[in-house]
């Protein structure tokens, strides 16, 4: 093969002149007869103009160009020079082309399956473009959002390491413990009859390194949890981890809003200005959401006093139940714009959340009409005072506890968001959700679950009731939130063996369970164990967030289906008898149901 000189992209009209070698696949093809013949020659670095023209090129490299077809692998020689005619403005190599002078056909394709256009993409279904992903792969698109998360663990790389952290790989076969999803378990030829399992996540591992005196640690590594996937989530995913000794909580964050201010303004030259630390309870009764979107309004607010002093049954028997509320939303425009189909809809995405419906109303020049405007006329007034209502604007209700009509009235405001275009693009508004329960009640079973993972420390000043009221034990932990998505989560942990051994028996973990499942971790805390927190990135979701995609599959070269199979190789399949008699297993097959 000639030698490489340049790539597609490279070249500028400071190049006219230059005799340069190019590489890659044949993106357009177009023979114009007469001899002459235009190839746009594409590699990951972008697209150049190559014309073979007879009257500058011998016979046989013409023949040979006009063979060519589509995705053909070819090296190139020429001569660059400026473009005759009109530029192409679109390409920042649109203002030359090479005299192609040389050719070498380095492999010529079949018919291909698909063909790496963007403006194709969309027409090709998922799981087709999954089967042939590395022709996917060719297109623009996917080069240049894999250059965004090479660039972005370029990124973490410099500034973790300009802050001292040691970059360290943790075990991929590892003890089971319980993290919250399943785990991936692999069978053991060594040892028959027992069990590794794949990691969650280096959660264990890093603290056990704070206690080892690594000070500063920092992995980007794959976190595996047999759960099913969705838009947003993989059972196979990427995690920047890190961790930090002798640290107070505002040590981390302060360190990692450097980090998120360094990404965004690198690769997308955004500053992502103050970013406010907000108390779980408010995003939670604000936006109805613990990964709140601030990048527009629509927000929840509390009407409870109001409502009470109605006669409608829906008001007055969620006020009555313990911790009780009506919650409305405001929406700007949506008298004109709600159809009674539209509400209804809105009405079952809330019943999805444990709400019994969703209330609504319109407000116009004449007063309240349709929906629940018979139940509004003694507080009328105030409803519009309150609210700050004006004539063509909709009212949403939620009313159930608490909880429920957060949840529900913010995953309906999610939803009138999109409906109505009012979420802005190019717009990144982050913020910390800081203060969450320490614990969640597990109706199911009848005990307390963590709210995070079981190492995380309450927040100093909540030592006192962590045992007599842990429902209203504030933990130490924080999340990471940019538009409505979580980026990044983590907590100071628990380095006191004591406090520890108290979470466990609140968790309902026995002595006995507790050093089964984490045994050498409660020994290690025993031995001088630093105060320590940390934090974990999601590495496919912040390039999500970096890309402007919302599909997780986008930005991981091969992933997994919506159903967790990998169509390019056939993944999971079966395996032959002799592994499995090596590991002592036996395949049960189960009759048809």
């Amino acid at each position: 093969m000639m030698k490489r000189t340049h790539c597609c992209g490279d070249l500028r009209q400071d190049h006219s002149g230059e005799s340069v070698v190019l590489a890659g696949w044949v993106n357009t093809f177009r023979d114009q007869g007469k001899g002459l013949v235009f190839i746009d020659l594409r590699d990951r670095s972008g697209i150049t103009q190559v014309v073979f023209d007879l009257e500058d090129c011998p016979d046989d490299v013409v023949d040979n160009a006009r063979s060519l077809r589509r995705e053909d692998v070819v090296a190139i020689s020429g001569l660059v020079r400026p473009r005759e005619g009109k530029a192409n403005e679109k390409l920042a190599t649109g203002h030359i082309e090479v005299m192609g002078q040389g050719l070498e056909v380095l492999n010529r394709t079949d018919n291909p399956p698909i063909l790496p256009d963007d403006h194709e993409a969309e027409k090709i279904s998922e799981e087709v473009r999954l089967t042939y992903r590395y022709i996917d792969l060719r297109r623009p698109r996917m080069q240049e959002i894999m250059r965004i998360r090479h660039d972005t663990a370029r990124i973490t790389r410099e500034y973790f390491d300009k802050h001292g952290f040691l970059e360290i790989e943790t075990p991929l076969l590892i003890k089971s413990t319980p993290e919250g999803a399943r785990d991936f378990i692999v069978p053991s030829r060594i040892y028959p009859g027992e069990w590794y399992a794949l990691p969650q996540s280096p959660q264990i591992f890093k603290q056990i390194l704070m206690v080892s005196g690594c000070d500063r640690y920092l992995q980007i590594c794959k976190c595996l949890r047999d759960e099913d996937p969705r838009a947003d989530r993989q059972a196979e995913f990427t995690q920047i981890d890190l961790e930090m000794s002798f640290v107070r909580r505002d040590d981390v964050l302060e360190l990692m809003e450097g980090f998120m201010r360094e990404i965004f303004s690198r690769l997308l030259d955004h500053d992502l200005g103050e970013i406010p630390r907000m108390p779980w309870s408010e995003a939670m009764d604000r936006f109805g959401s613990d990964r709140p979107d601030l990048r527009f309004d629509l927000e929840l607010q509390d009407i409870s006093e109001i409502a009470g002093r109605t006669d409608f049954k829906v008001f007055t028997e969620a006020l009555s139940k313990e911790d009780g509320v009506v919650k409305a939303i405001r929406v700007p425009g949506g008298a004109e714009k709600f159809s009674r189909k539209i509400t209804d809809g809105y009405a079952e995405l809330a019943r999805t959340h444990g709400a019994g419906g969703l209330p609504a109303v319109k407000y116009t020049e004449n007063g309240f009409e349709t929906g629940i405007a018979k139940f509004l006329g003694d507080i009328a007034d105030d409803l519009i005072k309150s609210l700050g209502l004006e004539p063509g604007d909709a009212v949403l209700f939620g009313a159930d506890k608490r909880s429920i009509a957060n949840t529900s009235l913010g995953a309906v405001r999610l939803q009138v968001a999109a409906d109505l275009d009012v979420i802005p693009s190019g717009v990144y508004r982050a913020l910390w959700v800081v203060d969450f329960p320490m614990f969640k009640w597990d109706e199911d079973n009848q005990r307390w679950a963590s709210e995070h993972h079981p190492f995380t420390a309450p927040r100093a000043d909540q030592l006192d009731i962590l045992e007599s009221d842990p429902g209203r034990c504030l933990s130490d932990g924080y999340d990471f939130v940019v538009n409505g998505s979580e980026a990044g989560g983590g907590s100071m942990r628990i380095h006191d063996p004591n406090v520890q051994k108290v979470v466990f028996g609140l968790l309902n973990l026995s002595e006995e369970e507790a050093k089964s499942k984490f045994g050498f971790l409660l020994d290690a805390l025993r031995f001088g164990a630093p105060p320590h927190g940390g934090i974990a990135f999601g590495l496919d979701r912040l390039v999500m967030l970096l890309a402007g995609t919302d599909n997780i599959r986008d930005v991981i070269a091969f992933p997994k289906t919506q159903s967790g199979a990998d169509m390019m190789s056939q993944a999971p399949g079966p395996v032959d008898s002799a592994q499995l008699d090596e590991l002592q297993l036996k395949v049960i097959e189960q009759a048809p149901a």
